[in-house]
């Protein structure tokens, strides 16, 4: 009978002894804040480069489905090698594979910056052919560190601080919204698409500098007879019914967010705006993701994370829907918002939902489940919008997403996802 691993964390920042502490002295602690702001600068660069390559894609083919294969890109080599990444983190090699994982992407970024100063790319497909090659590089980089970035996080914070820290650690993700898409479009427009991407391999770098600086420790897991398969994970959530609808939840989130990339560019098109408009539409969404981490304290204190979770898809769902019917710039910059305030909303309370039913010995491997739900629904999205827009319409494509996420919405209600661990 397979025996499960017995987990022995040692590490100074989660010690039981000491207090939690509260999100201002956790993002300024030697070790969470080097995940934190660290993970700021190299999301901040994810989004400069994948703002940029949808717009030279948009520009040099004018196609919505190119800039949906754009994020694909990004998206397959997660699909296919994210579980047995997960696997290296449950065996204890998180922090070589976060800093391996940024260096790959700042190669993926600094090379499309490289071919941008050398060679005038021309419209058509050829055009976009050497973006869409960086997109699956930066996906292998995701592929190598991500697991392991959400995995340490239980273990180098202590008991009582999960649920700031996870909010904490979605922070970078929507608040890089607020300035990396409105940086990309700026650069991009004022100093060209190489500057654009050599800033985002120079912000990949920085965060390798800080790991480098910084020890990252790992928790020290017994793994003498433990299943250390992707298959043992799998059947742990198939067993663990609320965690795999937590895990589908996330999916739907990946699913919702989608549109907000793919479609921008059609969207701010149809309305008679440059590719500045679309930087501030992101940005929006990025301040109204921000204000869901902002108010996190005050709503968890008032409704369950389930409950959280649960409204968080729904205001996705509505955002969603909005610009559909009533397309101008205040509807637009509203439903952004919304969105935005959602997505943070969904993703900090399934994360620490997820996180709280995960054991040690799993959470690697749960993690990447996690990151793979995510990450899957993308180019599944970005297929679907981008068809849609192509040959139906803009607010068909909308419409369609909101619809998908409604009915995900109702399957992750709280009775469903909120029961305890057992």
């Amino acid at each position: 009978m397979t025996q499960t691993a017995r987990p022995s964390v040692a590490t100074a920042t989660s010690d039981s002894s000491l207090p939690p502490r509260g999100a201002l002295r956790l993002i300024f602690d030697p070790v969470f804040g080097t995940i934190f702001w660290g993970k700021l600068l190299s999301v901040g660069g994810v989004w400069v480069h994948s703002i940029v390559s949808a717009i030279v894609v948009y520009q040099a083919t004018g196609s919505t489905l190119l800039v949906g294969l754009v994020s694909a890109g990004q998206v397959m080599p997660q699909l296919m090698l994210t579980p047995l990444s997960g696997k290296l983190a449950d065996r204890g090699h998180a922090a070589a594979q976060i800093l391996v994982g940024r260096l790959v992407c700042a190669i993926g970024s600094g090379a499309l910056a490289i071919w941008f100063l050398l060679v005038d790319p021309g419209k058509g497909f050829l055009g976009a052919v050497p973006v869409l090659i960086s997109s699956l590089i930066l996906g292998v980089g995701f592929t190598i560190g991500g697991p392991a970035l959400q995995s340490i996080i239980p273990s180098i914070v202590r008991p009582g601080e999960l649920s700031i820290a996870m909010a904490l650690n979605t922070a970078p993700l929507t608040a890089a919204r607020v300035g990396g898409p409105a940086l990309g479009a700026f650069v991009v427009v004022h100093m060209g698409p190489a500057a654009a991407f050599a800033l985002a391999g120079a912000l990949h770098l920085f965060f390798v500098a800080m790991m480098i600086v910084v020890r990252i420790p790992s928790p020290h897991v017994d793994l003498e007879g433990a299943d250390m398969s992707v298959r043992a994970s799998l059947r742990y959530v198939w067993r663990d019914r609320p965690l795999f609808i937590l895990l589908m939840g996330i999916t739907a989130v990946g699913f919702g967010v989608e549109p907000t990339v793919t479609l921008s560019p059609a969207i701010v098109d149809a309305i008679g705006e440059g590719p500045e408009f679309i930087g501030i539409l992101l940005a929006v969404f990025g301040i109204g993701a921000t204000g869901g981490l902002v108010f996190h304290g005050w709503i968890h204190r008032r409704a369950s994370p389930a409950t959280v979770a649960t409204t968080g898809l729904a205001l996705m769902t509505v955002g969603l829907a909005a610009p559909a019917l009533v397309q101008t710039h205040a509807v637009l910059l509203i439903a952004f918002a919304l969105t935005g305030l959602g997505f943070s909303s969904a993703t900090s309370s399934i994360g620490t939902l997820v996180q709280e039913r995960s054991p040690d010995a799993y959470r690697g491997r749960i993690m990447a489940l996690w990151l793979v739900g995510f990450v899957a629904a993308r180019p599944l999205a970005a297929a679907l919008d981008g068809t849609l827009a192509d040959h139906v319409s803009v607010d068909a494509a909308l419409l369609a997403t909101a619809a998908i996420l409604a009915v995900c919405t109702y399957a992750c209600r709280p009775s469903k996802i909120g029961a305890p661990r057992r």
